[in-house]
């Protein structure tokens, strides 16, 4: 079938299953996403053996270590799937919540409640754990979703689909209240791009060109999730032993992620006393460094930096490292180079760390703590749709709020204007 007729009968299904979704009891939600997650542990072998026919593609096609890192599935990462949408489970529900009520003198009762967005378009490419977080979300939120995955996760994204599915509506869920995009043809994206009268909002999640294509071509709007480009400051008098953890954990720890460091600041005061051995320990972690001239002075592995590499996101473990001459510059770089994304500073000062936080723009801002915890599971909200670095419609790791919007309910009794 063309592909173009398969997304407008799609869309027609997750419009009709969107009408049901958005006034299904909270009770059957919850059911159908404790189902869905039993459902992926029970057969998590047939997941695994999709994944490993990803992988061995992947392999053939030369693909980097860190893209095969976001690509592999195995049991524990299947676990922590269906813990997430457990936990978004047992979160409240965000819709018909009131936010607000009031009474005008002319007697009309006002007030504003929380709805879903609707239809929800989600294109990703080769993290597959996205389609069980995206899957997830939406329907706690009372939302439809279409998903097109990247074709180097197509037999992963259709084996979890499908169990997702037939979870999902044997607990009583709508048809069409998740589908995906089966072809793997690019052209498939430009025609979701243009689904106005099915899609309400597309939500990009990956590299910053597939988000740089979604943004420029897309006549649907747009809720930007941004590369991350993080850096983390150590700043004068910074306990240093917690720098190196901190500063360690945010490079190395799964360096494929967004919210992973990508540079290093680090005020010349400290240098002497903090470079050569945290340099040595990224060196012995197989960290490839990049850093200033005067960072190249403490270690011999260190390789010069180029203008290019302070904008870059690495999804791997390269790392960019500047010595600064104080706050200051730690700040005007991080103006210039960042994403918005999350910056970190590590610092004793209670006055420079509130200085930070309330100077640095960005969707999270940390003080002596690690990136990583840019996360939506991290911040309690059960797993996230993405970080999105725009400042409308939402800002951060996206959670259940976020995929919801407004609308007034208002009550008279015969008033006219």
């Amino acid at each position: 079938m063309d592909f173009k007729l398969e997304l407008e009968k799609q869309g027609r299904l997750a419009k009709q299953a969107a009408r049901r979704l958005a006034v299904m009891a909270s009770g059957e939600k919850n059911a159908a996403l404790l189902a869905m997650a039993d459902a992926l542990q029970a057969k998590q072998n047939v997941i695994l053996q999709a994944n490993a026919e990803d992988v061995t593609r992947a392999e053939q096609r030369g693909i980097s270590a860190s893209l095969l890192d976001r690509l592999r599935l195995n049991a524990s990462r299947i676990d922590d799937m269906a813990e997430g949408l457990r936990q978004v489970a047992s979160l409240p529900d965000p819709i018909g919540e009131v936010l607000g009520m009031w009474r005008r003198p002319n007697g009309l009762e006002i007030g504003k409640v929380r709805v879903p967005l609707g239809v929800i378009g989600m294109i990703y490419e080769a993290r597959p754990n996205v389609t069980v977080d995206a899957a997830g979300l939406c329907l706690k939120s009372g939302n439809a979703v279409l998903l097109r995955g990247g074709s180097e996760a197509i037999s992963s994204n259709l084996a979890m689909l499908q169990v997702l599915v037939e979870a999902g509506e044997a607990a009583g869920l709508p048809a069409g209240a998740i589908q995906m995009v089966t072809t793997t043809d690019r052209e498939a994206v430009q025609a979701m791009l243009r689904l106005n009268r099915y899609l309400d909002v597309i939500i990009p999640r990956g590299g910053a060109g597939l988000i740089r294509t979604v943004v420029e071509n897309s006549t649907v709007p747009v809720i930007e999730t941004g590369t991350g480009v993080c850096h983390t400051y150590v700043d004068d008098g910074a306990d240093l032993a917690m720098a190196e953890e901190i500063a360690f954990n945010a490079k190395v720890s799964r360096p494929s992620v967004c919210n992973a460091m990508e540079t290093l600041l680090v005020h010349r005061c400290v240098a002497k006393a903090f470079l050569p051995k945290m340099l040595e320990s990224y060196h012995a972690a197989g960290v490839e460094l990049r850093g200033c001239p005067e960072t190249q002075k403490y270690h011999q592995a260190v390789l010069p930096v180029t203008e290019a590499d302070w904008a870059t996101e690495y999804h791997d473990l390269i790392l960019s490292i500047r010595v600064v001459e104080d706050m200051d510059a730690a700040l005007e770089h991080i103006a210039r180079y960042s994403t918005k994304h999350s910056e970190a500073i590590v610092t004793r000062s209670y006055e420079r760390a509130r200085r930070f936080q309330r100077e640095v723009d960005a969707a999270a801002v940390y003080v002596n703590a690690s990136t990583r915890f840019s996360d939506g599971f991290e911040f309690g909200f059960g797993a996230e749709i993405g970080i999105s670095t725009q400042k409308l419609h939402a800002r951060g790791p996206m959670g259940l709020a976020e995929l919801t919007s407004t609308k007034y309910i208002v009550s008279g009794d015969g008033q006219i204007r």
